[in-house]
């Protein structure tokens, strides 16, 4: 018999091995690269050095780099998209057809070894593909070293020289870069335009360039004193090659390196307190010199609130700089057009920097979770402006419901699941990305309650933190916090594009005439928790709260004012009847979900008020 017993265990614990869900392993990669600018010509030649980790338990036999610049040469899947979307980027639209040799992006691979062994390989678009010498084993790592030469496109997006504004390099998606491998494999998406996912790891660059030029970007500048500009950091000797410096920075922890480089940049810096040092980069003129004066003290404060509500930024610096072709993050930068009015210029500053909590520090996959990325910073910018320019928190994602409302009534809309290469229309993908996912987070807040939501936002940041979450991982968060179950928030918001509607379908006089009938109706198809307000003719209000049957239990209270919970609403019935201990003449108004925190695509049904119900013999009363 203990024999039997003990089979059984064994058998169990196996069972449970083989279906238990295995470890978020995560791949990393440090890289040396030593780039030497022909600035008159546009190019550059690069040395890589890449120790890559492979942390995973699977064995690899090939593996695979971006060549980001590749898509900026006329008939590049890049290109064609462009031109055969129904509502182009007004950036791109057909420009890159239009570059001449000159001015078209490339990498040339010239060589590639791993562990000393040359590496078959074949550009495909964008995309490297490489056949490895031998496998890399799994929890092992390699060394690929390999040289290129690039040219750098004429600005058309992110990444390029010479922008509209006249910032002559802004260095973005310039290296080869290897791919992502992670639990759902390998992710050598060709750039069409969209996002982007990375690897984790340090950086260790060295950039040498005409000595007029000031260079601006990731991490920390290694040798400040030689260079001649005032970083804060540890000095080392500079490489000076004829009329050339070579500007040499790290950064570590990090899934991106960016950089750019102009000769008449300004530059100046400011300390967040228990904070990074914040430089910007700018070019002085009319349109620029007095607004980047006064920004520096906005992005103090900016990092102050985020630090308290979002988590404290790690990193020791950041970096503000004019370049690119709008607003663009990165890792301990961000490039941003800088002859704006003050307010989009603290605005784009806003969001950029708070891309650092959304998608430089928690890495999600952007191409599969853009609104986790763009939503969620849209969500955190809106709460950082508000502070900012000191207004009422009340309605400030006005502007993410109102995008979602549109698409949601277009016809046209996605669900969040769509990769982001694949929408049919840069508008869903637009609004679905930055709209509806911020009105995610705030929707969430409606159902979890404030306080709880507060908190939990910062277990995100602190359980997800340089990894890479994914929807499941930030609903797990919420339901620790909440003790909900909100698995049916992520299956109807984010898998389908199911709609909220519910209304007041019938007030009515109880048998026991002291007392009100209320029924209510949910017309579209995605279920909700209910907040109701009954406000009578003597200006009392009293707050009734109705749970579904499937989230396992009550929000917190939220307010001052008691709440009155009523049994669970199934969500296959279509109607809900409760019952208050007041006369109908007595009730003013019934408004469901008070805080317009409900994404409800229709607000004309969600209040009742008594002097414009039907009349009857009681105004209001149902003919029975």
């Amino acid at each position: 018999m203990l024999k039997l017993k003990l089979v059984i265990v064994l058998l169990v614990a196996t069972f449970i091995t083989a279906f238990a869900q295995p470890e978020r392993w995560q791949q990393r990669a440090e890289y040396e690269m030593d780039i030497e600018m022909n600035a008159k010509e546009h190019q550059f030649k690069g040395k890589q050095k890449l120790n890559y980790y492979n942390n995973s338990p699977d064995q690899l036999t090939k593996v695979f780099y971006h060549l980001y610049f590749n898509a900026f040469q006329p008939g590049s899947m890049m290109d064609v998209r462009s031109q055969t979307i129904s509502d182009p980027d007004s950036r791109v639209r057909d420009r890159i057809g239009a570059l001449k040799k000159k001015e078209i992006g490339y990498h040339e691979i010239i060589s590639l070894t791993m562990d000393g062994e040359p590496c078959k390989y074949e550009v495909v678009g964008t995309i490297l593909e490489v056949t490895l010498p031998t496998a890399i084993s799994g929890n092992s790592q390699a060394i690929f070293e390999m040289e290129f030469k690039s040219q750098v496109p004429l600005q058309v997006r992110r990444s390029g020289r010479d922008n509209k504004e006249g910032i002559e390099f802004s260095m973005a998606q310039w290296y080869p870069k290897m791919c992502e491998y992670d639990y759902q494999g390998w992710h050598s998406n060709p750039y069409v335009g969209r996002e982007f996912h990375g690897v984790w790891g340090d950086f260790d660059v060295s950039i040498t360039m005409d000595k007029e030029y000031i260079i601006a970007g990731t991490g920390v500048l290694q040798n400040p004193q030689e260079i001649g500009y005032g970083y804060e950091a540890k000095g080392q000797e500079v490489k000076e090659s004829g009329k050339k410096l070579t500007w040499h920075f790290k950064a570590e922890n990090v899934h991106d390196f960016v950089w750019t480089a102009d000769p008449d940049y300004t530059h100046t810096k400011i300390q967040v307190p228990d904070g990074p040092m914040v430089h910007f980069f700018y070019q002085p003129g009319t349109k620029t010199t007095k607004n980047w004066e006064i920004l520096p003290e906005y992005t103090v404060k900016l990092f102050q609130y985020a630090n308290r509500n979002f988590g404290k930024y790690p990193y020791s610096t950041y970096a503000v700089i004019q370049g690119g072709d709008g607003g663009m993050e990165y890792p301990m930068a961000t490039l941003i057009t800088g002859e704006r009015k003050l307010r989009s210029l603290v605005g784009v500053t806003v969001h950029e920097v708070m891309h650092s909590w959304y998608q430089m520090i928690l890495g999600s996959n952007e191409a599969l979770y853009y609104w986790m990325d763009e939503g969620f910073t849209s969500y955190a910018s809106s709460r950082v402006m508000a502070s900012l320019y000191e207004a009422n928190p009340e309605g400030i994602h006005a502007g993410s419901y109102s995008g979602y409302y549109y698409i949601a009534k277009s016809g046209i809309e996605e669900p969040l699941t769509t990769h982001a290469d694949h929408f049919k229309t840069n508008t869903a993908y637009g609004i679905a990305a930055y709209s509806k996912g911020a009105v995610f987070l705030n929707q969430l807040e409606y159902i979890v309650g404030k306080s709880v939501f507060d908190h939990a936002m910062l277990e995100y940041y602190n359980t997800w933190k340089f990894k890479h979450p994914n929807e499941n991982d930030v609903i797990r968060v919420f339901e620790k916090a909440s003790g909900l179950e909100l698995d049916w928030y992520k299956e109807y918001f984010v898998y389908t594009t199911k709609k909220i509607d519910y209304g007041v379908k019938s007030v009515a006089r109880n048998k026991k005439k002291s007392r009100t009938d209320i029924t209510l109706e949910k017309i579209g198809d995605m279920p909700m928790p209910l907040d109701i307000i009954v406000e009578y003719k003597d200006g009392s209000k009293e707050l009734y709260y109705i749970p579904m049957v499937i989230m396992r239990g009550n929000k917190v209270a939220e307010t001052r004012m008691i709440r009155k919970d009523l049994a669970d609403w199934a969500w296959t019935n279509s109607t809900y009847t409760f019952t208050i201990d007041k006369k109908m003449v007595n009730v003013k108004s019934i408004t469901i979900d008070p805080s317009n925190r409900m994404a409800d695509v229709n607000d004309e049904n969600n209040i009742w008020e008594n002097d414009k119900a039907t009349s009857g013999k009681e105004k209001g009363e149902k003919d029975k």
